[in-house]
């Protein structure tokens, strides 16, 4: 970082003013700027004017600041250069003889129009008002920062075309992207009508799915490419519901959003079932909303570990959803959050290599289309490992873990690494709300024995998911 060099142009208005500057230069003296002022740096029998033009000149000095009253304006504007008995004051000449960027007016006063006293070849440029001393407090930090060349409001790294820019199938959710941003500023702002904003940005995104629904028989000639083709469509819905998580996970209030999110869950679970007006379908129609809210269901615990929204995961680890009719075939009404689980036989025709079967096509899809850099394929398998220990924990439910096939040997997953700390497995407990680690291994293994874990193949180092979820260790560092 480059060391800033300033030399200090003023008037010599009064004693009053000439200490001003002083207690200026000394305050950014002591902020580590080297500063050329002629109370300073002048001696008896130099050469005011010679000293001012060879300090605006000199490539070393990399910026002059302008103290701008009203004596210095009419001054600056009434000389010739090199005339006059202000020899501090810059001339037009001399402001043009180097890049204008080097000066920064600083101003003392204001006229009777409220417009800033400046000299008249410097009416165009930005400035800083210093005109008193609440004024120079308040934007003392954006001269400093200027002068070290770190201002405060950067423009971002420019990012990825949106995805309806480079898909080569259209992607009508610029509905949903505008009432998303409408929503955000109403979310930071703390505006009034909230609910109204998020009720339309989850309206959007629900009915965009859900026109994308098979209501009869497709007329193509492989349904593997449709559902590939659909998956694709809907992925940007899973963004628009992963960037509304994170939003507001992060600066909502924890219970009324577990309680939203929870009836988002409950739609999307309506997305993945057969439309109640078809009588007469083929269940291949659906797998694509099936896979749909699989990955969706993965991406949102991963986006609610990313947050810290523990309490959040409970809820929705913890609550029962309400089956939609056409999936009620006279069992219970409701489900736990394995009903989100989905797969699909028909990508492995589109997706698997020549010669070979994939062991989970919908997995091979979610690794594919895992292009998001905050969320990455790894916190995806994280968020399934997490979903698979708390399918062993709750009785009535099943998860097979089909992003867990790209696990590699010692593959390990932060949070759970974590959790060998006794604050870290503290946030394990709110998620599954058991307290004591030997009793959450206790449950675990009745889990495993539950599922059957002995009977899964293919997994490469692993069946249990023991050594995974970092067990053994638990809460062992107190």
């Amino acid at each position: 970082m480059e060391e800033p060099k300033v030399f200090v142009s003023y008037s010599w208005t009064d004693q009053a003013h000439q200490e001003l500057v002083k207690h200026w230069a000394d305050r950014l003296v002591a902020d580590g700027v080297d500063v050329i002022l002629d109370i300073y740096d002048l001696k008896e029998g130099d050469d005011k004017y010679a000293f001012m033009e060879s300090m605006v000149t000199d490539p070393e000095v990399t910026h002059v600041l302008v103290i701008c009253d009203r004596a210095y304006a009419e001054k600056a504007n009434a000389r010739k250069a090199g005339v006059g008995t202000e020899s501090q004051i810059i001339s037009g000449e001399v402001y043009e003889k180097v890049k204008q960027s080097k000066f920064i007016p600083i101003v003392c006063e204001f006229g009777e129009d409220g417009e800033p006293i400046l000299p008249t070849f410097m009416k165009s440029r930005m400035w800083i008002n210093f005109s008193s001393s609440e004024a120079e407090n308040e934007n003392w930090e954006q001269l400093v920062r200027l002068l070290y060349g770190k201002p405060q409001h950067v423009k971002p790294k420019k990012g990825k075309a949106p995805t309806f820019i480079t898909s080569d199938t259209p992607l009508p959710t610029s509905e949903a992207f505008a009432k998303f941003n409408s929503l955000k500023q109403a979310v930071l702002q703390d505006k009034k009508g909230l609910k109204h904003y998020r009720r339309d940005f989850i309206d959007s995104c629900i009915s965009y799915a859900d026109d994308l629904r098979v209501r009869e028989r497709p007329e193509v000639e492989s349904m593997g490419e449709k559902v590939l083709e659909d998956c694709g469509k809907l992925k940007a819905v899973r963004d628009h519901l992963c960037d509304w998580v994170l939003l507001e996970s992060e600066v909502g209030d924890d219970e009324a959003f577990s309680e939203v999110l929870v009836d988002v869950l409950e739609q999307l679970r309506e997305l993945k079932s057969r439309p109640a007006e078809i009588n007469s379908w083929n269940d291949s129609w659906f797998e694509a909303h099936s896979v749909f809210v699989y990955e969706t269901f993965l991406y949102i615990v991963a986006a609610l570990l990313k947050s810290g929204a523990y309490s959040t995961l409970h809820e929705i680890f913890a609550s029962h959803y309400l089956m939609p009719s056409s999936d009620n075939h006279g069992r219970s009404n409701f489900e736990k959050f394995d009903c989100f689980y989905g797969y699909s036989e028909t990508l492995q025709a589109v997706l698997a290599p020549e010669g070979r079967k994939l062991n989970a096509p919908a997995a091979e899809l979610l690794k594919r289309q895992a292009d998001r850099e905050d969320l990455p394929f790894g916190d995806i398998m994280q968020a399934e490992l997490l979903t698979l220990l708390m399918s062993f924990i709750t009785p009535d439910t099943r998860w097979y873990p089909q992003t867990l096939h790209y696990a590699s040997h010692g593959n390990g997953y932060p949070f759970f690494v974590r959790a060998a700390q006794h604050k870290y497995f503290n946030k394990l407990s709110i998620i599954t709300g058991i307290t004591s680690a030997d009793e959450l291994r206790e449950k675990v293994k009745e889990g495993h024995e539950r599922a059957g874990t002995d009977r899964w193949y293919n997994f490469h180092f692993e069946r249990n998911f023991w050594s995974s979820m970092n067990m053994d260790e638990l809460d062992k560092l107190k």
